[in-house]
Protein backbone atom coordinates (compact mmCIF):
# COMPACT_ATOMS: atom_id res chain seq x y z
CA UNK A 1 0.00 0.00 0.00
CA UNK A 2 1.30 3.45 -0.60
CA UNK A 3 1.86 5.56 1.94
CA UNK A 4 3.83 8.30 0.95
CA UNK A 5 3.38 12.21 1.13
CA UNK A 6 4.18 14.00 -1.82
CA UNK A 7 4.59 17.66 -2.18
CA UNK A 8 1.36 19.16 -0.74
CA UNK A 9 0.07 16.08 -1.30
CA UNK A 10 -1.05 16.52 -4.91
CA UNK A 11 -3.25 12.92 -6.26
CA UNK A 12 -2.14 11.12 -9.37
CA UNK A 13 -2.96 12.07 -12.34
CA UNK A 14 -5.61 9.41 -13.35
CA UNK A 15 -8.09 11.47 -10.75
CA UNK A 16 -8.07 14.59 -12.48
CA UNK A 17 -11.32 14.07 -13.77
CA UNK A 18 -12.66 14.37 -10.33
CA UNK A 19 -11.52 17.91 -9.62
CA UNK A 20 -12.55 19.10 -13.17
CA UNK A 21 -14.69 21.86 -11.52
CA UNK A 22 -12.45 23.18 -9.32
CA UNK A 23 -9.39 23.48 -11.50
CA UNK A 24 -8.88 27.44 -10.50
CA UNK A 25 -8.58 26.63 -6.77
CA UNK A 26 -6.21 23.59 -7.10
CA UNK A 27 -7.11 19.89 -6.96
CA UNK A 28 -9.06 18.02 -4.41
CA UNK A 29 -7.59 16.52 -1.65
CA UNK A 30 -9.19 15.43 1.62
CA UNK A 31 -7.57 15.20 5.43
CA UNK A 32 -8.23 12.86 7.72
CA UNK A 33 -7.68 13.39 11.63
CA UNK A 34 -8.33 11.13 13.99
CA UNK A 35 -9.30 11.72 17.29
CA UNK A 36 -10.21 10.04 20.45
CA UNK A 37 -13.75 10.75 19.71
CA UNK A 38 -14.52 11.80 16.48
CA UNK A 39 -13.55 11.80 13.11
CA UNK A 40 -11.97 15.30 11.61
CA UNK A 41 -12.09 15.99 8.50
CA UNK A 42 -10.28 18.74 6.33
CA UNK A 43 -11.18 19.47 2.25
CA UNK A 44 -8.42 21.08 0.79
CA UNK A 45 -8.76 22.98 -2.65
CA UNK A 46 -4.97 22.66 -4.02
CA UNK A 47 -2.93 24.43 -0.77
CA UNK A 48 -6.20 25.83 0.96
CA UNK A 49 -8.11 24.74 3.45
CA UNK A 50 -11.97 25.02 1.72
CA UNK A 51 -13.95 23.35 4.84
CA UNK A 52 -13.42 21.39 8.14
CA UNK A 53 -16.10 19.01 10.10
CA UNK A 54 -16.65 16.39 12.24
CA UNK A 55 -18.05 12.62 12.09
CA UNK A 56 -18.21 9.68 14.05
CA UNK A 57 -15.75 6.85 14.33
CA UNK A 58 -16.64 4.02 12.33
CA UNK A 59 -17.80 0.83 13.74
CA UNK A 60 -14.90 -1.33 13.91
CA UNK A 61 -16.68 -4.59 14.79
CA UNK A 62 -19.08 -3.84 11.57
CA UNK A 63 -16.24 -3.41 9.08
CA UNK A 64 -14.23 -6.36 10.44
CA UNK A 65 -16.81 -8.52 8.74
CA UNK A 66 -16.36 -7.07 5.38
CA UNK A 67 -14.06 -8.67 2.93
CA UNK A 68 -11.38 -6.58 1.16
CA UNK A 69 -13.16 -5.70 -1.55
CA UNK A 70 -16.36 -4.51 0.49
CA UNK A 71 -14.06 -2.62 2.86
CA UNK A 72 -12.29 -0.48 0.32
CA UNK A 73 -15.77 0.22 -1.39
CA UNK A 74 -17.07 1.41 1.89
CA UNK A 75 -14.41 3.58 3.08
CA UNK A 76 -14.84 5.57 -0.49
CA UNK A 77 -18.06 5.80 -0.33
CA UNK A 78 -17.88 6.66 3.28
CA UNK A 79 -15.78 9.75 2.06
CA UNK A 80 -17.54 10.82 -0.38
CA UNK A 81 -21.00 10.62 1.57
CA UNK A 82 -19.31 12.93 4.21
CA UNK A 83 -18.43 15.86 1.74
CA UNK A 84 -21.72 15.28 -0.12
CA UNK A 85 -23.22 15.78 2.84
CA UNK A 86 -21.56 19.47 3.99
CA UNK A 87 -22.34 20.39 0.32
CA UNK A 88 -25.94 19.32 1.15
CA UNK A 89 -26.34 21.74 3.93
CA UNK A 90 -24.88 24.56 1.30
CA UNK A 91 -21.61 24.27 3.73
CA UNK A 92 -19.65 23.53 0.72
CA UNK A 93 -19.61 24.13 -3.04
CA UNK A 94 -18.81 21.08 -5.12
CA UNK A 95 -18.50 21.04 -9.09
CA UNK A 96 -21.76 19.70 -10.73
CA UNK A 97 -19.91 17.25 -12.42
CA UNK A 98 -20.37 13.52 -13.47
CA UNK A 99 -17.79 12.88 -11.35
CA UNK A 100 -19.68 13.95 -7.77
CA UNK A 101 -22.85 13.17 -9.09
CA UNK A 102 -22.64 9.83 -10.27
CA UNK A 103 -22.08 6.85 -7.01
CA UNK A 104 -21.11 4.71 -9.41
CA UNK A 105 -18.30 6.76 -10.72
CA UNK A 106 -17.41 8.13 -6.81
CA UNK A 107 -16.74 4.09 -6.27
CA UNK A 108 -14.36 3.48 -8.71
CA UNK A 109 -12.18 6.85 -8.72
CA UNK A 110 -11.36 7.78 -4.68
CA UNK A 111 -10.13 10.72 -3.71
CA UNK A 112 -6.62 10.93 -2.25
CA UNK A 113 -6.87 10.83 1.49
CA UNK A 114 -4.41 11.84 4.01
CA UNK A 115 -4.34 10.27 7.35
CA UNK A 116 -3.16 11.59 11.27
CA UNK A 117 -4.75 9.66 13.45
CA UNK A 118 -4.03 9.04 17.82
CA UNK A 119 -6.77 5.59 17.78
CA UNK A 120 -4.81 2.38 16.30
CA UNK A 121 -8.20 0.44 16.02
CA UNK A 122 -9.63 3.12 13.47
CA UNK A 123 -6.23 3.40 11.46
CA UNK A 124 -6.22 0.31 10.52
CA UNK A 125 -9.67 0.22 9.25
CA UNK A 126 -8.52 3.23 6.93
CA UNK A 127 -5.57 1.26 5.71
CA UNK A 128 -7.49 0.06 3.59
CA UNK A 129 -8.35 2.85 1.78
CA UNK A 130 -6.70 2.74 -2.14
CA UNK A 131 -5.40 6.05 -1.95
CA UNK A 132 -3.97 6.76 1.42
CA UNK A 133 -0.90 8.27 2.50
CA UNK A 134 -0.31 8.00 6.55
CA UNK A 135 1.58 10.39 8.42
CA UNK A 136 4.01 9.93 10.98
CA UNK A 137 6.00 12.13 13.30
CA UNK A 138 8.88 11.31 10.92
CA UNK A 139 7.46 13.71 8.35
CA UNK A 140 7.08 16.80 10.76
CA UNK A 141 10.00 19.44 10.60
CA UNK A 142 10.18 19.90 14.93
CA UNK A 143 13.14 19.06 16.49
CA UNK A 144 13.07 17.55 19.67
CA UNK A 145 10.08 15.28 19.47
CA UNK A 146 9.79 11.62 21.31
CA UNK A 147 8.66 8.59 19.88
CA UNK A 148 4.70 8.88 21.54
CA UNK A 149 4.07 12.06 20.98
CA UNK A 150 1.15 12.82 19.50
CA UNK A 151 0.99 13.34 16.05
CA UNK A 152 -2.21 15.25 16.81
CA UNK A 153 -0.19 17.27 19.75
CA UNK A 154 2.72 17.42 16.79
CA UNK A 155 0.69 18.68 13.77
CA UNK A 156 -1.19 21.62 15.71
CA UNK A 157 1.88 22.99 16.85
CA UNK A 158 3.66 22.99 13.42
CA UNK A 159 0.66 24.77 12.19
CA UNK A 160 0.24 26.87 15.00
CA UNK A 161 4.24 28.43 14.59
CA UNK A 162 3.65 28.39 11.20
CA UNK A 163 0.27 30.50 10.78
CA UNK A 164 1.53 32.75 14.20
CA UNK A 165 4.41 32.12 14.42
CA UNK A 166 7.58 30.80 17.19
CA UNK A 167 7.56 30.02 19.80
CA UNK A 168 4.14 28.88 20.18
CA UNK A 169 1.99 26.95 23.20
CA UNK A 170 -0.95 25.08 21.91
CA UNK A 171 -3.37 24.24 24.05
CA UNK A 172 -5.99 21.30 22.83
CA UNK A 173 -9.16 21.04 24.79
CA UNK A 174 -10.31 17.99 23.43
CA UNK A 175 -11.17 14.86 24.86
CA UNK A 176 -7.84 15.30 26.56
CA UNK A 177 -6.81 18.67 27.42
CA UNK A 178 -3.44 19.27 26.27
CA UNK A 179 -0.29 22.04 26.15
CA UNK A 180 1.71 21.66 23.67
CA UNK A 181 5.19 24.21 23.49
CA UNK A 182 8.20 24.83 21.07
CA UNK A 183 10.51 27.40 20.74
CA UNK A 184 11.93 30.18 18.30
CA UNK A 185 13.93 26.78 16.17
CA UNK A 186 10.92 25.13 16.17
CA UNK A 187 11.88 22.93 18.92
CA UNK A 188 9.76 20.73 21.01
CA UNK A 189 9.53 22.46 24.75
CA UNK A 190 7.37 19.60 26.21
CA UNK A 191 3.98 20.18 27.27
CA UNK A 192 1.05 18.16 29.66
CA UNK A 193 -1.87 16.08 29.11
CA UNK A 194 -4.52 15.71 31.63
CA UNK A 195 -8.53 14.50 31.36
CA UNK A 196 -10.27 17.28 29.24
CA UNK A 197 -13.67 18.68 30.94
CA UNK A 198 -16.00 16.49 29.34
CA UNK A 199 -13.99 13.67 30.20
CA UNK A 200 -13.55 14.49 33.55
CA UNK A 201 -17.44 14.61 33.81
CA UNK A 202 -18.21 11.24 32.54
CA UNK A 203 -15.49 9.57 34.54
CA UNK A 204 -17.06 10.60 37.37
CA UNK A 205 -20.98 9.41 36.15
CA UNK A 206 -19.59 6.16 34.99
CA UNK A 207 -17.38 4.87 37.99
CA UNK A 208 -18.55 6.21 40.98
CA UNK A 209 -21.88 4.54 42.52
CA UNK A 210 -23.91 8.01 43.45
CA UNK A 211 -22.69 10.82 41.50
CA UNK A 212 -24.92 11.73 37.95
CA UNK A 213 -23.59 11.75 34.48
CA UNK A 214 -23.75 15.42 33.75
CA UNK A 215 -22.71 17.66 30.86
CA UNK A 216 -20.46 21.13 30.99
CA UNK A 217 -22.50 24.25 32.23
CA UNK A 218 -22.65 26.73 29.32
CA UNK A 219 -21.81 29.40 31.42
CA UNK A 220 -19.54 29.61 34.48
CA UNK A 221 -20.93 27.54 37.59
CA UNK A 222 -21.29 28.79 41.06
CA UNK A 223 -18.01 27.96 42.97
CA UNK A 224 -19.78 26.86 46.08
CA UNK A 225 -22.51 24.69 45.06
CA UNK A 226 -25.66 23.55 46.87
CA UNK A 227 -26.27 19.79 44.79
CA UNK A 228 -24.56 17.27 43.56
CA UNK A 229 -24.54 18.03 40.29
CA UNK A 230 -23.30 21.73 40.69
CA UNK A 231 -20.62 20.61 42.39
CA UNK A 232 -19.09 18.09 40.26
CA UNK A 233 -19.33 21.03 37.33
CA UNK A 234 -17.74 23.62 40.20
CA UNK A 235 -15.15 21.19 40.76
CA UNK A 236 -14.19 20.42 37.36
CA UNK A 237 -14.35 23.79 35.90
CA UNK A 238 -12.74 25.47 38.41
CA UNK A 239 -9.79 22.85 39.50
CA UNK A 240 -9.08 23.01 35.04
CA UNK A 241 -9.36 26.73 34.36
CA UNK A 242 -6.77 27.16 37.16
CA UNK A 243 -4.49 24.90 36.09
CA UNK A 244 -4.97 25.86 32.40
CA UNK A 245 -4.24 29.84 34.01
CA UNK A 246 -1.22 27.99 35.57
CA UNK A 247 0.64 26.51 32.49
CA UNK A 248 0.11 30.08 30.50
CA UNK A 249 1.49 32.32 32.93
CA UNK A 250 4.75 29.87 33.13
CA UNK A 251 4.89 29.76 29.26
CA UNK A 252 4.66 33.25 29.37
CA UNK A 253 7.46 33.56 31.94
CA UNK A 254 9.45 31.47 29.45
CA UNK A 255 8.75 32.90 26.74
CA UNK A 256 6.88 36.48 26.92
CA UNK A 257 6.26 37.27 23.51
CA UNK A 258 4.92 33.54 22.67
CA UNK A 259 1.85 33.33 20.86
CA UNK A 260 -0.90 30.88 22.03
CA UNK A 261 -3.56 29.01 20.15
CA UNK A 262 -6.65 27.19 21.80
CA UNK A 263 -7.67 24.59 19.32
CA UNK A 264 -10.42 21.34 20.01
CA UNK A 265 -13.81 20.77 20.63
CA UNK A 266 -14.13 22.10 24.18
CA UNK A 267 -11.77 25.29 23.37
CA UNK A 268 -15.18 28.30 22.92
CA UNK A 269 -16.69 26.92 26.56
CA UNK A 270 -12.52 26.60 28.01
CA UNK A 271 -12.12 30.09 27.40
CA UNK A 272 -15.55 31.34 28.41
CA UNK A 273 -14.85 29.83 31.54
CA UNK A 274 -11.21 31.20 31.84
CA UNK A 275 -11.96 35.01 30.94
CA UNK A 276 -14.96 34.50 34.03
CA UNK A 277 -12.47 33.68 36.29
CA UNK A 278 -9.48 34.71 35.63
CA UNK A 279 -9.67 37.78 32.66
CA UNK A 280 -6.65 39.39 32.54
CA UNK A 281 -4.99 35.98 31.30
CA UNK A 282 -7.73 35.55 28.90
CA UNK A 283 -6.94 38.83 27.17
CA UNK A 284 -3.87 38.95 26.63
CA UNK A 285 -3.78 37.43 22.84
CA UNK A 286 -4.89 33.92 23.14
CA UNK A 287 -5.68 32.89 19.87
CA UNK A 288 -8.80 30.85 18.22
CA UNK A 289 -7.31 27.97 16.20
CA UNK A 290 -10.08 24.82 15.33
CA UNK A 291 -7.92 24.39 12.34
CA UNK A 292 -4.46 24.23 13.47
CA UNK A 293 -3.83 20.52 12.62
CA UNK A 294 -5.05 20.99 9.20
CA UNK A 295 -2.60 24.12 9.19
CA UNK A 296 0.16 21.26 10.35
CA UNK A 297 -1.38 18.88 7.64
CA UNK A 298 -1.17 21.38 4.72
CA UNK A 299 2.71 21.92 5.04
CA UNK A 300 3.83 17.97 4.66
CA UNK A 301 6.47 18.18 1.62
CA UNK A 302 8.28 15.11 2.21
CA UNK A 303 7.75 11.56 0.93
CA UNK A 304 7.47 8.77 3.48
Amino acid sequence: MENSIPDNFPSPSSRDNLTSGLRGKGQIKIALAIGNSRLHWGLFAGPTLEKTWDTEHLNADAVSRFSEEEKVEYLVQTVRRSIEEISAQNLLCLPATPAFCSPHKLSLVPLPLVLASVVPQQTAIWQSYPDVRIITLDHLLIGGVYPTLGIDRALAVLGAGNQFGWPVLVIDAGTALTFTGADVNRYLVGGAILPGLGLQLSSLGKNTAALPLISLPENLPHRWATDTAGAIQSGVVYTTVAGVRDFIEDWRCLFPDSKIALTGGDRTLLLKYLTAVFPQTASSDLIDAPEAIFWGISLLSVDC
